[in-house]
């Protein structure tokens, strides 16, 4: 009975034994299941390394867990210690202490009594009142075994040492531990590295927009060529990029006064709407132009004091931020239109000019955006504004040279013009004079009709002068002499390629008289054989100038013998900027030629080969009003305005068809030498 008994006592303590491992294998595995489906669906490394610590020091029973982060470029051990639920951070040398030497050896280190151990380290204890019994420290080694960090237990429960489960189990958790901190710290690195490629992607796309913003701005002022085609093309591309509904530009405009130029855009419209942009394309948003006092409204007052200012949704229609606070504005310069009383945003910067003197403002009303207009879009203005400032200082350039070449043509052509006029006022001298002896009434008012003709020619050449000295007309066409003017021509282009190695040949076949803007024709000329002595270097050659006349037209071509034009480049040789990489080229000189001929409403054509190129341009002649006084006279031969092709006229009246009016007699000799001058 005695040793049966004592068999079923060691059986149910068998049994029991078994039970308490099971119970702790059951619970490793649930730790572990639980630490495994943390490593998927846990990101934030510390949340999964707190869980890690918590089930080590539960499974095996510890009174702390800790876990130290191998920093290898400072070659110490940052630590995440768990006391009583709360998590400290401490910091530890290499080789200091049991986890600084399980660090330096690789190896799991299991200690019984820490106090007894000299690689201990009582200096924590002693800081904060602790006694440290028994330690267990295990490395952290990732995927290719490089140890990355220590995970050390203390203090086992019940006054027990760690076993060698505990020191399989330790281990098996630190593996876990290291390969959460691997994933951990690639997937930041991944992170951080999308967050740069989106930040850079951000960048490259404001950069792109940007340009196109310039491209588009460029083109656009590029075409204008009136100051409310150039304030629409920089109000359109600003209100584009920003999303404004409303623009204004104002520029001082000297002597002229301050002017706004104000462009309101569809209020449907939105940049995200393709099908409202397509129905506001049908109706074109029109500049308003009006006058503005100087320092008046929002732009004035920008343009004044050279700030910039931005004001924000709900600051309401009065009030705008700048650098010194609140400015107080009445939005004067949107008088005529329907924006006036309801701007609840706006930016606008000023424009500048040369040696920084402001000469206008560039603003934006109202923006389609719920939140407003944003810094972004005040940087945007300021690009605009900066290119608008450069467009508008070369526009007041241009016009103001313009008009000075006007002035000099009118001054210098006044003398031919004056020199025209003594043909129709001889010819009402000779008519006058025929009045006073004319028989009967209705002679007499023949020959006034007749004078009255020739005050209409007058007037005509006047009207020619007044508007071209108002830039309403692109050219002045006059009657121009072509033995002269292409022996003057032949001397100017001699000395422009003097030491070229170029021959010059003028084959004039025509002789006579065209009607042609002199000025420019010049230039054409001066573009055509520039080019075509350049093309000819460094071996030089020839270039021929024809000149003939084809029915009514005049015609004139210039020809080389040089390489011919790239093929590449003929097909658009008459745009800006196009040239086949000439040294300094800017590509702009046939573009010139074109734009010329273009204006003499005639055409021109190339041809090219190896053996050279040449340019063929064909000017039709006006008939002026003087000839048609000319031709009225001869069905009644009676006296003509413009003089024969052999400097000689035949004038005669009603009844004295032998005898010219006195006047006219003296002006023979005067009008052959005329002809041929």
């Amino acid at each position: 009975m005695t040793a049966r008994g004592s068999r079923s006592r060691d059986d149910e303590a068998r049994i029991k034994q078994l039970e308490e491992r099971l119970v702790r294998a059951e619970k490793t595995a649930r730790a572990l299941q639980e630490v495994g489906l943390a490593l998927g669906s846990i990101l934030d490394l510390d949340q999964l390394l707190s869980l890690i610590l918590e089930k080590i020091a539960e499974l095996l029973e510890a009174d702390r867990a800790t876990l130290y982060l191998l920093d290898e470029q400072r070659e110490r051990l940052l630590s995440r210690i768990t006391v009583g639920g709360e998590t400290r951070s401490i910091e530890l040398p290499i080789g200091v202490g049991i986890a600084g030497h399980v660090a330096k050896i690789g190896r799991t280190v299991r200690v019984k009594d820490a106090y007894r151990d000299r690689r201990f380290d009582r200096g924590w204890d002693e800081q904060h009142g602790y006694r440290t019994r028994s330690i267990l420290a295990a490395p952290m080694k990732n995927h290719i075994g490089r140890t990355i960090g220590v995970v050390q237990v203390l203090n086992k429960r019940g006054e027990q040492e760690f076993s060698l489960h505990d020191e399989e189990l330790l281990e098996a958790l630190a593996t876990q531990a290291a390969i959460s901190i691997d994933n951990s710290r690639l997937f930041l690195s991944v992170i951080q590295k999308n967050m740069q490629l989106v930040e850079t992607k951000e960048q490259l796309e404001h950069r792109v927009a940007d340009l196109k913003l310039l491209f588009d701005l460029e083109s656009a002022m590029g075409r204008a060529v009136t100051m409310e085609e150039l304030a629409e093309a920089v109000l359109s591309e600003a209100a584009r990029a920003c999303e404004a509904r409303t623009g204004a530009m104002l520029v001082d405009e000297a002597e002229s006064g301050v002017f706004v130029y104000v462009l309101e855009l569809d209020g449907t419209t939105s940049a995200a709407d393709p099908q409202t942009l397509s129905s506001a394309a049908d109706h074109k948003p029109v500049v308003r132009r009006s006058p503005l006092k100087r320092g008046e409204g929002l732009v004035g007052w920008v343009m004044v004091h050279e700030e910039s200012v931005m004001v924000q949704r709900g600051e309401g229609s009065s009030a705008a931020s700048a650098a010194n606070g609140k400015v107080h504005l009445d939005y004067s310069e949107l008088r005529h239109t329907q924006s006036a009383p309801t701007v609840d945003s706006a930016i606008a910067v000023p424009m500048y000019g040369e040696d920084e003197v402001p000469i206008g403002a560039v603003a934006l009303y109202n923006s389609r955006h719920p939140a407003g207009f944003t810094q972004d879009d005040r940087a945007l203005l300021r690009l605009v504004s900066a290119n608008a400032s450069t467009a508008l200082r070369l526009f007041r350039s241009r016009i103001e040279r313009e008009r000075t070449e006007r002035l000099t043509s009118i001054g210098r052509l006044l003398s031919g013009v004056m020199h025209d006029m003594r043909t129709p006022l001889t010819v009402i001298s000779g008519y006058v004079q025929l009045m006073a002896t004319a028989p009967d009434q209705a002679t007499r008012e023949d020959h006034a009709k007749l004078i009255l003709k020739q005050f209409d020619a007058i007037s005509a050449m006047q009207r020619e002068v007044l508007e071209f000295a108002r830039g309403e007309r692109s050219i002045l066409l006059r009657k121009v002499y072509l033995t002269k003017f292409f022996g003057d021509l032949e001397k100017q282009l001699a000395s422009e390629i003097e030491g070229m190695g170029v021959q010059l040949v003028m084959e004039l076949e025509d002789r006579g008289i065209a009607r042609f803007d002199e000025a420019k024709l010049t230039r054409v000329m001066h573009n055509l054989v520039r080019n075509a002595a350049e093309a000819m270097q460094p071996d030089g050659g020839r270039v021929t100038i024809r000149a003939l006349r084809d029915g009514s037209d005049l015609v004139v071509s210039v020809a080389d013998t040089g390489r011919g034009i790239p093929q590449e480049i003929q097909a658009r040789l008459f745009k800006s900027f196009t040239t086949a990489g000439k040294r300094g080229g800017t590509g702009l000189g046939l573009a010139i030629v074109k734009k010329i001929v273009d204006e003499h409403a005639g055409n021109i054509d190339v041809e090219s080969s190896d053996k050279g190129a040449k340019f063929t341009l064909r000017l039709p002649q006006e008939t002026p009003p003087a000839r048609q006084a000319s031709a009225a006279g001869k069905a009644n031969k009676l006296p003509t305005a413009e003089p024969s092709e052999r400097g000689k006229s035949s004038p005669s009246g009603p009844g004295q068809r032998a005898k010219p009016p006195p006047a006219r007699q003296s002006e023979r000799g005067r009008r052959s030498s005329r002809t041929e001058s």
